[in-house]
Order: C-alpha cells, then sequence, then structure tokens
C-alpha cells in the first residue's frame, strides 16, 4: 500500500460497539431492509438526556432540556424522548404536529426557527411556548391570539449581536434573533401585548463552538432579563440554545496527524489524501497555505454535556467574574437548552453494502462502490471525518490489508463521494461486506437526504438490547413500551 495508513477511529460507546460487533444482525437488517440502512439506538438518547440532567443537578439549576428535533427525523427517537422527562424543540409546523403525536405534552415543547401563520397558530392553540425572533413575528402572533380568540401565547424573546461590557467581545452575526442592542422596540411591544402575551424569557442561539461567544451572549441576556423586570414584565427562564458539539473520533493523536498531513498534501510535499487533490478549504499558492480548512472539530473531549458544565461554570465579567450558573441561581431563573446533535450522541450508525471494488492501474488506492449515496451518509456534508467500521459478510475470510480507498455512492454523478478523503480499511472490503458509519444520528441521516434518480431514501429502524441479545422493529413502529419493558412484547427479530 506504501504509505502508512491515516485512521480517523470512531468513538464507539458501550451500546455502539455491541452493535457493530454483532455482524449477523447488520447483515440480516441490510439483506432485509436494503442499503443504505439507518439503525437508530432510542435508549441511548434517554441516556443522554440524563448526563445533562446531572450537570442542571450539579449547579443546582432547574430548567429543561429541549432536544433539537431537525436533527433527526425519527419517531422512534421522539416516542422515546416523550418517555424521559425532557422536552423538544420544534423548528416547523410538521415537527410540531410530531411532537404532539407522539406523546409530548405542549408544556415540554418550545416552538422555534421561521415560523408560517398556521405554525404560529397551532403553536398557540395548544399553549407551545413561541420563541420569537423578531418584532414583527411577535406582532403576527399577538393578532393571530386576538382574531382567533386563542390561548394568552407564551414566548421566548430571541436575541442576537451581544456584546461584552469593558473588554470587546462581540458574538458572531446571526439572522436568527433580535439584535441585543435593538430590543427595546422589542420590548415595548411585548408590553404592548401584554393582554395576549406572557413574556417567559429570553433566548439565544449562536453556530458557534467558542465558550466566550457563549458566555457573552448568555451575560447580555441576564441584563435584558433585568430590563423585563424593570418594565414589570415577569420572565423567569434563558434559553441558551445547542451547539455543545459531539466527539467522533477515538484518539484524539489520530486527528492532530491527519490534518498536519492533509496540510503537507495540499503543499505537495506527500501524496494527496483526497480525491483530486480536495483540500477541505486550504489550497496552495505558489508555495504558500492559504485558505481556512473547513472540517468540523471531530475530536473534541470538551462537548456535550461537559461542554455545558464549563460553560456554567465561565466567569461572567461583566458581573464581576461570579460564575454564570450562580448568576442564574441567584436570580431563579430556569435554563432551557437545546442540544441537537450533542443528545444524538452514539444513537445511530448507517449501514451502506458494498457493491463493487475496483484496483487502479497504477497502483493507487482502491475504487469500492457502495449501495449508497453521499447525501445518505452527510458526514462530509457537516464536515466531519471519521472511518466506517468494515463488517465482512463471512468474517472467517478478511482479505489482505490494510487497504486505501476511496468510497463512491451509487448515483451517476462524478461528485457523488462518500467521503473525500483517501479512507483506510483494515482490509480489503469484498462486495457484500457492510460499512458501518457510526454516530450519524445527528443531522447525517435526514438534513440532506435526497430520492435523486428515483434511488429510495434509506429506511430507518430502532434496536434495542433485551438481555444480551440486540432487537429490533421498523422506525414508524417502536414505541417506549418495547425497550423500556419487553416482557411477552415481541418487536422485532432477535440477535
Amino acid at each position: 500500500m506504501g504509505a502508512e495508513p491515516l485512521y480517523l477511529a470512531p468513538r464507539l460507546g458501550k451500546r455502539m460497539r455491541s452493535l457493530v460487533e454483532s455482524p449477523g444482525l447488520l447483515h440480516t437488517l441490510s439483506d432485509a431492509l436494503g442499503s443504505p440502512l439507518h439503525v437508530l439506538v432510542p435508549d441511548q438518547l434517554a441516556a443522554n438526556v440524563a448526563q445533562f440532567r446531572a450537570v442542571f443537578s450539579r449547579h443546582r439549576l432547574s430548567g429543561q432540556v429541549f432536544f433539537a428535533h431537525k436533527a433527526n427525523r425519527s419517531g422512534a427517537l421522539l416516542r422515546r424522548l416523550a418517555a424521559t422527562d425532557a422536552g423538544v424543540d420544534v423548528a416547523s409546523l410538521a415537527e410540531l404536529q410530531h411532537a404532539l403525536g407522539a406523546g409530548l405534552t405542549p408544556d415540554r415543547i418550545v416552538a422555534t426557527g421561521p415560523k408560517n401563520p398556521e405554525f404560529l397558530w397551532l403553536a398557540a392553540r395548544t399553549s407551545v411556548t413561541v420563541g420569537v425572533d423578531s418584532r414583527g413575528e411577535l406582532e403576527t402572533l399577538a393578532a393571530l391570539v386576538r382574531r382567533h380568540t386563542l390561548p394568552r401565547a407564551r414566548v421566548l424573546l430571541r436575541l442576537s449581536g451581544f456584546e461584552a461590557s469593558g473588554v470587546r467581545v462581540l458574538s458572531r452575526r446571526s439572522r436568527f434573533g433580535t439584535p441585543a442592542g435593538e430590543s427595546e422596540a422589542l420590548l415595548k411591544a411585548a408590553e404592548r401585548h401584554g393582554d395576549v402575551i406572557d413574556v417567559t424569557g429570553v433566548a439565544y442561539h449562536l453556530d458557534t463552538t467558542s465558550l466566550t461567544e457563549k458566555a457573552t451572549a448568555l451575560e447580555g441576556c441576564l441584563r435584558v432579563l433585568e430590563e423585563c423586570r424593570g418594565r414589570g414584565l415577569r420572565p423567569s427562564a434563558v434559553d441558551i440554545g445547542g451547539g455543545f458539539g459531539l466527539d467522533y473520533l477515538a484518539d484524539g493523536a489520530q486527528w492532530e496527524r491527519y490534518t498536519s498531513e492533509l496540510t503537507a498534501a495540499v503543499l505537495g510535499s506527500r501524496p494527496p489524501l483526497t480525491w483530486g487533490g480536495h483540500g477541505y478549504g486550504l489550497r496552495n499558492e505558489a508555495g504558500t497555505l492559504r485558505g481556512t480548512l473547513g472540517l468540523y472539530p471531530a475530536h473534541r473531549p470538551v462537548s456535550g454535556p461537559r461542554y455545558l458544565d464549563e460553560l456554567l461554570a465561565h466567569p461572567a465579567a461583566s458581573y464581576g467574574g461570579r460564575p454564570l450558573a450562580g448568576l442564574l441561581l441567584e436570580h431563579l431563573y430556569d435554563l432551557h437548552v437545546e442540544p441537537g446533535r450533542a443528545l444524538l450522541d452514539q444513537c445511530g450508525l448507517t449501514l451502506a453494502k458494498v457493491l463493487e471494488v475496483r484496483e487502479q492501474g497504477n497502483g493507487g488506492a482502491l475504487l469500492v462502490r457502495l449501495a449508497a449515496k453521499a447525501d445518505d451518509i452527510a458526514l462530509e456534508q457537516h464536515g466531519v471525518l471519521v472511518d466506517p467500521v468494515l463488517v465482512p459478510r463471512d468474517p472467517a475470510l478478511p482479505g489482505p490489508g490494510p487497504v486505501a480507498a476511496h468510497l463512491f455512492g451509487s448515483l451517476c454523478l462524478e461528485t457523488d463521494l462518500i467521503t473525500r478523503r483517501t479512507v483506510f480499511l483494515p482490509h480489503r472490503p469484498e462486495p457484500g461486506d457492510v460499512l458501518a458509519f457510526a454516530n450519524t444520528a445527528g443531522y447525517c441521516m435526514d438534513f440532506h437526504a435526497t430520492r435523486a434518480q428515483r434511488q429510495p431514501g434509506a429506511r430507518k429502524v430502532a434496536a434495542w438490547q433485551d438481555g444480551g441479545a440486540w432487537r429490533w422493529c421498523l422506525d414508524d413502529l417502536y414505541w417506549p413500551t418495547a425497550s423500556m419493558d419487553t416482557g411477552g412484547h415481541d418487536m422485532g427479530g432477535a440477535q
């Protein structure tokens, strides 16, 4: 093969490792239900909720964990969530209808994102809290409540564009929310519509991994909450959105080595590591490295609940350096969070069957065609680089290895690449083998999925452990009674 392999091994939790180490089950599912196939683990979602709850308890805070539904459209996940004490953040009319049908009560639902009148009407009709982005949206909601004699609407005022006092620290620009410096008009509108609008709190959502930026935004929200109280409003919560991240890789050293070697490849000091010399945002201009690496930081040990823990412990510069959690507790504010990707950590994988393996005449990497489209396994669309797990059809006959391979999709397009980078596998795959892509539940299953060339989208199944065996059913047929109490309730095949 030549150069030493550059692995990016996935981080596998206990449930996920057990699943990928069940080749009989994975091949049975793929044979019966087709490739690609998404396998979801609803019980892991409940376990992740408990980890976030533990952070709340550690800081003695009350509030709610809202799962960002847009991260995955699975019904099984939503119904399992309904069996916990968590809530859901819905960003469309269909998501709101889905949440209500899955068993989540209105007090456990918050409506965010761009909203049409139908979305606003159903949210108000069912007394779901609405996160409003602008004065115009607030006015529209108030008019709907009056016109249709709806219950008094509960709202969160979503803000953006925060600025720290003292040292100039700006949160990045966002198209969601009212700039904090322009909140005066929004608060006046809330006062004017006080007969039909109840301001329950303020919120923000920032597309950033920076603790400092998020701390600046939370401090800004605390100042606006004080102003609300001064106006006679009675807010009781601050919603800090999501963006807590996920750690995809088992070994940070592999990530550091890969990104270093990628830089060398772009500069031409080593052979290419990608199809067509793709640089993931980096480029070589006359021997000088230019551009920015456009990849998700796939090794993030401070992510998920740990990220939230560190944010809450972060000192608030404009409040004498006191921890943010202490300020929330001091003012008796509830804390709401809206994790999507982080709550789906270890909650699912995607199976893709190997259709063809070709050798290149120059002795380069193998060309491996999968029964899947790049949109079915959208890891790279989100900038995530991680190795699949090779699940041989016949584990007793492993091919030679390790080998380098380019993974292609099944569309008649040059751009249908499952991954642009050269993937290193422990041995040569063969037609009929399955590649299992771990941790695809967060955004990588549905967000980019298409039915191009009339190829079907991936089906979903829910899987759970019953004693020492894995059981499964179609996603649409799963209810929490399956995994929480399996006595005499046969929902699918056993492994």
